[in-house]
């Protein structure tokens, strides 16, 4: 057995491992991953300060936001503080469970982003949204972006770790998979490849990207990063605001100083402030 193939069997039994510990976690509705067609149903429990499709868009606030969960992630635990954090600063915050619990095939994924998207703009007479995904929800929105003339209607692309160039953790297995965004998120992908072709970014939104130097899960943590024009994007790394961050990939999200990065991110005209210095906890 060469290499290669044992890596592919390896890869392939993991998937398998953590699809079934899973499992059993999700719940009925979830597992069927039906496309969001209007307000949460009673199963699907969102986040606090999400998804009252009453609220509507100030001045201040001009672009509801749209939280984007990763990998095996639900709405309700990759969302648990972030959510009340920016609905309790102003802003319209909508949230959903896609793909399987965000296992399925990223094309697939987006496309029910695009309808949750649609959803939310005619709630709220709102033209363009704003984006804050973390790990796959940094980076799969910007197939939503590129393919699916999302361009138009995103204000701000905010990725928490994003695996915008996939991660050395994952490797392509051929053959059917429990888990397609897996494969589909590792560094060199096809998927990835045809993402990335021809630029990161596509004109229109604004990027942001949060990344921390403990990332364990998207490696090397530099693969999240985004080439493009300064005044569309911004790269910050935690460490380099405030070196006593100890936060890793899956807490990223519940970090404060993550959190008042994303807010600058969203009040800006642009991407977050390159010099913007968040209050950073004592050590």
């Amino acid at each position: 057995m060469t290499v290669t193939t044992l890596r592919r069997h390896l890869a392939a039994l993991l998937c398998t491992v953590v699809a079934a510990g899973l499992g059993a976690a999700v719940p009925a509705t979830a597992a069927g991953a039906a496309p969001y067609a209007g307000p949460v149903p009673a199963a699907d429990v969102s986040p606090p300060g999400a998804n009252d499709f009453g609220c509507r868009p100030d001045r201040r606030h001009p672009q509801p936001v749209v939280l984007v969960n990763g990998t095996f992630e639900t709405m309700e635990k990759n969302w648990v503080t972030m959510s009340p954090y920016l609905a309790d600063r102003g802003y319209c915050v909508f949230a959903f469970n896609y793909g399987n619990r965000a296992t399925g095939p990223i094309g697939k994924s987006a496309r029910e982003l695009k309808r949750f998207v649609r959803t939310v703009r005619q709630a709220t007479d709102a033209r363009r949204v704003d984006l804050v995904g973390h790990s796959q929800g940094g980076m799969m929105p910007r197939f939503y972006l590129r393919f699916l003339d999302g361009a138009a209607k995103v204000d701000d692309l905010v990725g928490i770790a994003p695996s915008n160039h996939g991660t050395e953790m994952a490797t392509e297995v051929e053959g059917d998979s429990p888990c397609p965004a897996c494969e589909q998120q590792a560094a060199g992908s096809r998927f990835l490849t045809r993402l990335n072709r021809g630029g990161d970014t596509v004109p229109g939104p604004d990027y942001t990207v949060i990344s921390t130097k403990l990332d364990e899960v998207v490696t090397p943590y530099q693969s999240q990063f985004l080439d493009g024009p300064r005044r569309r994007v911004t790269n910050t790394l935690l460490q380099d605001v405030c070196p006593t961050v100890l936060i890793e990939h899956d807490q990223a999200p519940n970090d404060p100083v993550t959190q008042q990065i994303v807010l600058d991110a969203l009040r800006a005209d642009g991407p977050a402030r390159e010099r913007f210095q968040p209050e950073c906890l004592p050590v």
